[in-house]
């Protein structure tokens, strides 16, 4: 009796970085890596895509990320919300969130179909030809020698072999084996309320917003998404159990406000628990944890995915810049420090907003969506709550960037605007940056400003050189400089003649005066080469400290 071939036998040896997981995130890292030019493997013990939806919210932060690894408007459909309304049955309506509109380019904030977005990055990825894929392969073992890392791996038809990786990467979602493997604890809090969750299609009455409605007896998350899918999360009473609320008669009935069950699909049913958790350190030696692996957030503001999606752009630069010899391992020392004091951040502010979804009792409700009503009322602290002032900004403490105040945020992301390029195309800013780090001259070239070596070594580091004019600037412009067309990128704060220097995930490593760009550069370099190992000496090394 003959058996099919080993999906094993077909993979190298060796690879530069094993990326263990193939949803959304590891397949945003794969797409990430293939433009930075990385030999990877993608491995996942699911065979296909899974077709239920899961995730279901991304916002502008997301999709300038998704605009990164190559996906563009078309390539997913997504419904842009223009509102988060917030009920209680005892106050009406004591809240809600301004979320139409647009910024870096992006609708803040939309519903997507993630088998959809799924099967666009796979597309991606199959694209690129440094990475590989194999679905239908489990890891089994992962040993870092320091000098490598060494996967037993498995496919379904029992065969294992050993495969070499340079780095490994866990993507492989809340129950992460490389988590486990590298001994993580998954520190946090599992909330003991069970939830029917419901996707239907063809609904008779849909929204056109999100709404909470925040009832103890009873929360209520209910949202649009596209292909006319509306999603409702129950909250579980105690007494009900599983097979009770997965019924269709249960369901029938807890959907009747919306329309009768004979006149919806139901696409997916599901009781769950939501969870708030995070690992204590993201990387332990060769192995680095992304997305659910690392940390769990509640779905309350919808920023599960989007977390993940963050640590991919965050982390596969550097990889890239160490893998191809431009740096020393020690920049990835700053993908913990950088993204987990985020990530708690966003878990802690989905737990608030949790204890406004669902309070314990009516008391509680009235007293606290009574004291949101109350606060809502002065126009600073509506502004706050409305337009997600709260909302922990992705901008770091400590981490891979110069010290000391600039006129631009470092350790931040630069904006991102409409801007004409020089055969007078109009596009979105960050597609004109590359993958590389990149010099902006604001009002000049940064060419004109540094000596042949310093180009030299620049163009050495990955980096580019681009210059940003102001919009119809007629003066001081080379042949390939960029106007902005809105003011986005052009500032009070970044006058003519001021340069700044991006990382390749638009966060501004540094800045500082035209007329000191030898320092800026030279200082950058140090930043992005990272410290020599003990006993070499560093090249371009100037006194800059990395925070």
């Amino acid at each position: 009796m003959s058996h099919p071939p080993s999906l094993l036998q077909d993979l190298p040896e060796q690879v530069c970085v094993l990326v263990v997981g193939y949803g959304p995130v590891g397949a945003a890292i794969g797409c990430l890596l293939g433009r930075y030019g990385v030999r990877t493997l993608i491995i996942d013990k699911a065979p296909d895509i899974l077709t239920q939806p899961r995730a279901i919210a991304l916002d502008n932060e997301a999709l300038r990320i998704l605009q990164m690894v190559g996906l563009d408007e078309q390539a997913f459909e997504r419904v842009a919300i223009p509102q988060v309304r917030m009920h209680s049955p005892y106050v009406g309506q004591f809240g809600q969130v301004n979320s139409a509109g647009a910024i870096d380019g992006h609708a803040k904030l939309v519903t997507f179909y993630q088998p959809a977005l799924e099967a666009a990055l796979r597309r991606l990825v199959d694209a690129q030809a440094m990475v590989q894929t194999a679905c239908g392969v489990e890891l089994l073992e992962l040993v870092d020698d320091g000098g490598g890392v060494t996967a037993r791996l498995r496919d379904a038809s029992g065969v294992e072999r050993r495969l070499r990786a340079g780095f490994v990467v866990g993507a492989d979602g809340a129950a992460s084996f490389v988590r486990r493997s590298i001994g993580q604890d998954f520190g946090g809090a599992t909330y003991p309320e069970d939830w029917l969750i419901v996707d239907a299609l063809d609904v008779p009455r849909p929204i056109d917003h999100i709404e909470f409605i925040c009832d103890p007896r009873r929360p209520i998350p209910h949202m649009p998404a596209p292909g006319r899918r509306e999603r409702w999360e129950f909250m579980l009473a105690p007494g009900e159990t599983r097979e009770q609320m997965e019924s269709d008669a249960r369901i029938g009935e807890l959907l009747r406000p919306w329309g009768e069950p004979g006149q919806m699909k139901i696409e997916r049913r599901a009781v769950y628990r939501f969870h708030a958790r995070c690992c204590e350190r993201f990387s332990r030696g060769r192995v680095f944890l992304a997305g659910d692996a690392a940390h769990i957030t509640p779905p309350f503001v919808g920023q599960g995915l989007v977390a993940g999606l963050r640590d991919a752009a965050n982390l596969c630069w550097k990889l890239a810049a160490v893998v191809q010899g431009r740096a020393t391992p020690a920049i990835l020392d700053s993908y913990d420090q950088e993204r987990r004091p985020h990530a708690r951040a966003m878990i802690g502010l989905a737990k608030l907003m949790g204890r406004m979804v669902m309070p314990r009792n009516a008391l509680v409700a009235i007293l606290t969506h009574g004291t949101v009503r109350l606060i809502r009322l002065l126009p600073p602290l509506r502004r706050l709550l409305d337009d997600l002032g709260i909302k922990p900004k992705n901008r770091f403490d400590k981490g891979l960037f110069a010290r000391g105040g600039g006129r631009l945020p470092r350790g931040g992301q630069l904006p991102q605007g409409w801007v004409r390029d020089a055969q007078g195309r109009i596009r979105l800013s960050d597609d004109l940056l590359g993958d590389g780090p990149v010099l902006l001259g604001f009002g000049l070239h940064p060419h004109h400003q540094l000596d042949e070596q310093r180009c030299r070594a620049w163009t050495a580091a990955g980096g580019r050189m681009l210059q940003i004019c102001h919009r119809s600037q007629s003066l001081h412009r080379g042949d390939d400089a960029a106007e902005d067309l809105t003011g986005a990128l052009l500032p009070g704060a970044a006058p003519f003649g001021w340069l700044v220097v991006l990382r390749p995930d638009r966060v501004v490593l540094h800045d500082g005066p035209a007329d000191e760009a030898a320092r800026l550069v030279d200082e950058s370099l140090v930043l992005l080469q990272g410290p020599a190992p003990a006993g070499l000496p560093q090249a371009h090394h100037t006194g800059s400290t990395q925070a």
